[in-house]
């Protein structure tokens, strides 16, 4: 009998190993996002793997059903998951909603704000210096193309953390405070302008990716949302469902006239079927 226990243990934990470190490389998962406007369909991204964890613990639950996409801005972004936006719920609220909880950030540099990019929203920086992701709430990029000169900013946001290290009352600090108080597009041209200063001021190299540029100028997104907000899927089959919704008519809060609800559902799949199916979205 002991015997027949240590086996049974033994073959419990390899089974348990083989799934934990194989076995995620056979399997996927892909989220069906069901909606008023059509259907879309969504990978997650691996490498970001606190906020897929979250999502599909939620779709699991029904956290998403009947929920609408509660902020709509068009050449911007769709934005959903408020628990307040069900049909039917307390309205004044929504748009801080959530489970109670927030995710940890995961800013990944391969991962940015194109066209079909699922990401997390969360709350503005001055209460949450971490970016820490909300709990349910997530955005899908429509954005619009870029040009390539308007793409010289691009990543300027994330250089405001190493704009810091600049001294105060330097030259350098007060010709950046005076561009501040004339408005972002301003500041962030004389951001471009002074790269070679305030690269050897701060150590931080101003690079905008070949892969952005490109994406940007022939897809399209929103690249100053770029390492601000954690990007942890895309969508690979609907893109046009994000238009449409983004077309709808929006009034107070940029909430739609006529709600967009939703229902998410997610399928476990083989890779090799996914692949099939979808073609190599892994690539």
């Amino acid at each position: 009998m002991k015997r027949l226990l240590i086996v049974v243990f033994f073959s419990f934990f390899l089974t348990g190993y083989a799934q934990a470190n194989g076995g995620k490389d056979k399997w996927d998962y892909i989220v069906t996002i069901n909606t008023s406007k059509g259907e879309m369909k969504v990978m997650l991204f691996d490498e970001t793997p606190n906020h897929k964890a979250n999502f599909l613990k939620l779709i699991k639950q029904g956290y998403y059903d009947s929920l609408t996409f509660h902020r709509v801005m068009k050449n911007f972004m769709v934005q959903g998951g408020d628990p307040y936006s069900r049909l039917g719920s307390n309205a004044g609220r929504v748009g801080n909603g959530g489970p109670g909880y927030t995710v940890p950030a995961e800013f990944r540099s391969k991962y940015f704000h194109h066209k079909g990019a699922l990401a997390a929203a969360r709350q503005p920086d001055l209460g949450n210096p971490h970016r820490a992701s909300s709990g349910s709430q997530f955005y899908i990029v429509q954005g619009e193309k870029v040009d390539e000169k308007q793409l010289k900013p691009l990543n300027t946001m994330i250089i405001r953390d190493a704009l810091k290290k600049i001294k105060r009352g330097t030259p350098l600090a007060d010709t950046l405070g005076q561009a501040s108080r004339l408005g972002r597009e301003a500041f962030e041209q004389k951001l471009v302008d002074l790269k070679d200063e305030i690269e050897e001021a701060t150590g931080f190299k101003i690079v905008v990716p070949q892969e952005r540029l490109d994406v940007y100028t022939t897809t399209g997104g929103v690249p100053h949302l770029d390492e601000q907000y954690t990007v942890f899927g895309r969508v690979i089959v609907g893109l046009e469902v994000v238009d449409k919704i983004a077309e709808v008519e929006t009034g107070r809060a940029n909430r739609p006239t006529e709600p967009v609800w939703m229902h998410i559902s997610a399928e476990r799949l083989k890779k090799k079927k996914i692949i099939k199916l979808y073609g190599n979205i892994y690539e």
